[in-house]
């Protein structure tokens, strides 16, 4: 049974100059609840899921992360932040530093872990993204795909309570995907809540409690996979669908 609403966006506005990229955006993600947002490049659900970090500043409304206001000028940012996991489209890597410093350099930094227990917690993550042998090597010697699985280590390593990913496979060879994507169906599995923003139908469809389709930077249609893959109830979702689905 899903808990506590650990996610809560309302009436999200947000533009660029002239471009409006968020017109009225409202969402709730419970804790352990998975959330994939699909729809067309420039439909507005990257720069969603920025904002529910504070990376992305909103124009107006309000974003509700593990009980405290993002926007509240009261609240420290930083502090909220080392509860949210952010994956990217690329890794972000020191390549002067091993796997395993990679791993552990934030943890020690804003967590004050103590370099042992660092280390020790980084060992269990590389091991779940099987990357345990490479903790000594360094970001050069590793594919893309396993970069990707390092930065998922790396993020888990900050005890979360929530994931957020941002088309973390989109940058891979399609060969190295499938080990991604395995490992976060792997977290999915075991209860982390996460919003995953990504091209990856059959994924969405396999590991989503619910899907959210955007467009012209409004939330058209949301439900379960099998409402949405398979019983789209917006045109425009039909649409989308049967054009990514039949390349």
């Amino acid at each position: 049974m899903l808990d506590e609403k650990i996610v809560i966006a309302k009436h999200i506005h947000k533009s660029f100059g002239d471009n409006e990229v968020l017109k009225d955006v409202s969402l709730s993600v419970h804790s352990g609840e998975v959330v994939v947002m699909i729809g067309p490049s420039g439909s507005g659900k990257s720069t969603f899921l920025r904002t529910l970090n504070g990376l992305e500043t909103i124009d107006k409304g309000q974003v509700m992360v593990n009980g405290q206001l993002l926007y509240d000028k009261k609240v420290n940012l930083n502090q909220v932040r080392q509860n949210i996991g952010m994956v990217f489209q690329h890794f972000n890597l020191f390549p002067n530093m091993t796997i395993l410093n990679n791993v552990i350099m934030a943890a020690i930094s804003t967590k004050h872990f103590t370099p042992e227990k660092a280390r020790q917690e980084a060992k269990k993550y590389l091991d779940m993204v099987d990357l345990s042998e490479k903790m000594n090597s360094y970001p050069a010697q590793l594919s893309g795909g396993q970069k990707q699985r390092v930065a998922i280590a790396r993020a888990l390593e900050m005890e979360p309570k929530i994931m957020l990913f941002d088309e973390p496979t989109s940058a891979l060879d399609p060969e190295m995907v499938g080990d991604v994507l395995e490992v976060m169906q792997q977290l999915a599995q075991n209860g982390m809540t996460m919003i995953i923003v990504t091209h990856e139908m059959g994924f969405a469809k396999r590991v989503a409690d619910r899907v959210v389709f955007f467009s012209d930077g409004m939330i058209q249609e949301s439900g379960t996979p099998e409402e949405v893959f398979d019983r789209p109830a917006s045109p425009r979702t039909q649409g989308f669908l049967e054009r990514v689905l039949n390349v």
